[in-house]
């Protein structure tokens, strides 16, 4: 069973999602939230896999609800956001904040619920292409920076500038000519490094950093020959 905390400040929107998915087999509702501060308060008591964090609350907004939240003691749940609009200054501080992702109020209900479940995995929810049309709406206009990542090595960086650019475990797998399970590897190790949770997160950092840039694209990710 997947763990959810529903977390929004109107009554009927908060039911209608809890009702939504307490109907869905392998999904557990096991509280709600009308505010930022309940939202903090319920995550640590209740420990739930998932939040379901509407972007815009009372109290304490869900960007710093969700800092609060992700700065908890382990086991730390996956945050996913809920918004009106995707290209949201909001959404790309939750991301920057590591929530895993976050999805359009509108979304039919069969894409909240695999949202939820990519969420509980740990998987990145939100597309590469959507992820990096919000980044890069939110980091264009920067200033170029040079690359500041102590501690990792050259093949960490390396696979961090993929995921920046949207590859997949398997597309920078093929590139780099190793498993998947390596790219995992460097993937979570370069995560610890820099105290992220997320890879929406680690897309952030890369633009952040300066090692990826708006408009670059992943080299061609050629398989192996065999």
């Amino acid at each position: 069973m997947t763990s959810v905390l529903v977390v929004d400040d109107q009554d009927l929107v908060r039911a209608g999602f809890a009702a939504l998915l307490t109907a869905v087999p392998g999904i557990d509702v096991i509280g709600e939230a009308r505010d930022g501060l309940e939202a903090v308060s319920k995550a640590a008591a209740l420990r739930p896999d998932v939040v379901l964090m509407d972007i815009r609350l009372p109290e304490l907004d869900g960007v710093r609800a969700t800092e609060r939240i992700l700065a908890s003691a382990p086991p730390r749940p996956s945050v996913l956001m809920l918004t009106v609009f995707d290209l949201d200054e909001y959404v790309y501080a939750a991301l920057r904040a590591g929530a895993s992702g976050f999805l359009l109020k509108d979304s039919p209900p069969e894409t909240l619920v695999a949202g939820i479940h990519a969420a509980a995995r740990g998987d990145m929810l939100t597309g590469p292409a959507i992820t990096r049309r919000l980044v890069e709406a939110f980091t264009a206009d920067r200033p170029a920076a040079t690359p500041d990542l102590p501690g990792l090595t050259d093949r960490e960086r390396e696979v961090l500038r993929f995921v920046g650019t949207g590859a997949t475990n398997s597309d920078i797998a093929a590139e780099l000519r190793v498993s998947e399970a390596t790219v995992k590897t460097h993937l979570n190790r370069l995560m610890a490094k820099l105290g992220i949770s997320s890879r929406a997160q680690a897309v952030v950092v890369a633009y952040e950093t300066g090692l990826v840039s708006p408009g670059d694209t992943r080299t061609r990710c050629a398989r192996p020959n065999t």
